[in-house]
């Protein structure tokens, strides 16, 4: 792709960030415009015209960008993966992580020369499975996660009255404050394990949950997934180890396993359906110690990204 013909399209999800992705848009697609480069911007009316919206731009050869935060970005991947075309993001969301993973700017000069002048990168992407049905896989950018962190995601949707910096330490406390442990299968490369945990997080990133660290090792480009162990323990101990997630440093608690693959599957029994979550978007139950597992699956270098 010549960085001097790139044309683009902007899909924004107007409610991002508490309302700031139609006012992040504006600087960059002004600075675009004047430097003579196509734009067009879209407000995005829903998860099905999103599919319409993203073909259109590949066929016209537009860089597609993501106005908002990781639920958006993970709306587009699947359709911009599946159509060869190249993802930009414009970071404006509450919590980001995908972007900060890439190291993306959020500066609007900075941002507009990166898109105009940017390299393409591959990056790999997660293929999630849960159930049989013909549309059951989904693609994911950073990762996905089960038990006590899903429920948290769930929270954070319903903490729009609290400040944005405020919104994840409060769903992830008040999480914690209810959590039921499982007992989860976990099965890394056809490696079987059992687990009584409070979650399990399959990363692509090494980012979640606006910015905590949870799986430190993990890499976008190296074809592998980091998956992330945390088990069952009282909930003051860990609301405790809460803080450690933020530098990474849970992973040296005897009470975390990581492991590495490239395919893993999961199924829980717990009292109640043990939730499901990927970039912050719901994602549906895992399936039961007697059903047929979830699946996910490193999908080497299937996103390609301006970064």
């Amino acid at each position: 792709m010549n960085p001097t013909t790139r044309a683009f399209t902007f899909l924004v999800n107007p409610a991002s960030g508490g309302g700031a992705a139609p006012g992040a848009v504006v600087p960059v697609a002004r600075r675009l415009r004047d430097a003579g480069a196509p734009v067009e911007v879209t407000y995005s009316p829903g998860p099905s015209a999103i599919r319409d919206l993203v073909s259109g731009a590949l066929a016209r050869g537009d860089v597609v960008v993501s106005v908002g935060g990781d639920g958006m970005l993970s709306s587009l991947v699947g359709a911009v993966s599946r159509g060869g075309g190249t993802l930009a993001v414009l970071p404006a969301g509450r919590g980001n992580d995908f972007a900060r993973m890439l190291g993306l700017p959020d500066d609007p000069d900075a941002q507009a020369l990166l898109l105009l002048e940017g390299e393409p990168h591959t990056v790999d992407l997660l293929a999630t499975t849960i159930g049989s049905t013909p549309d059951a896989e989904r693609l994911v950018a950073g990762s996905v996660y089960a038990g006590v962190d899903a429920q948290a995601s769930a929270i954070v949707d319903r903490a729009h009255h609290l400040p944005r910096r405020l919104q994840y330490p409060y769903a992830a406390l008040r999480s914690l404050a209810t959590y039921q442990p499982g007992r989860y299968r976990v099965t890394v490369d056809g490696t079987t394990r059992e687990h009584d945990a409070a979650t399990v997080v399959v990363a692509n990133s090494a980012y979640y949950g606006q910015g905590m660290k949870i799986a430190p090792l993990a890499l976008v480009e190296d074809g592998v997934l980091d998956v992330v162990v945390i088990e069952a323990a009282s909930r003051l101990a860990l609301m405790r180890a809460l803080p450690t997630v933020y530098d990474g440093s849970h992973v040296e608690l005897p009470e975390v396993t990581v492991l590495t693959g490239r395919r893993v599957e999961l199924q829980a029994d717990a009292r109640t359906p043990v939730p499901v979550g990927g970039d912050g978007e719901q994602l549906g139950v895992l399936p039961g110690l007697a059903d047929e597992p979830a699946v996910v699956e490193v999908r080497p270098g299937a996103l390609t990204v301006l970064a």
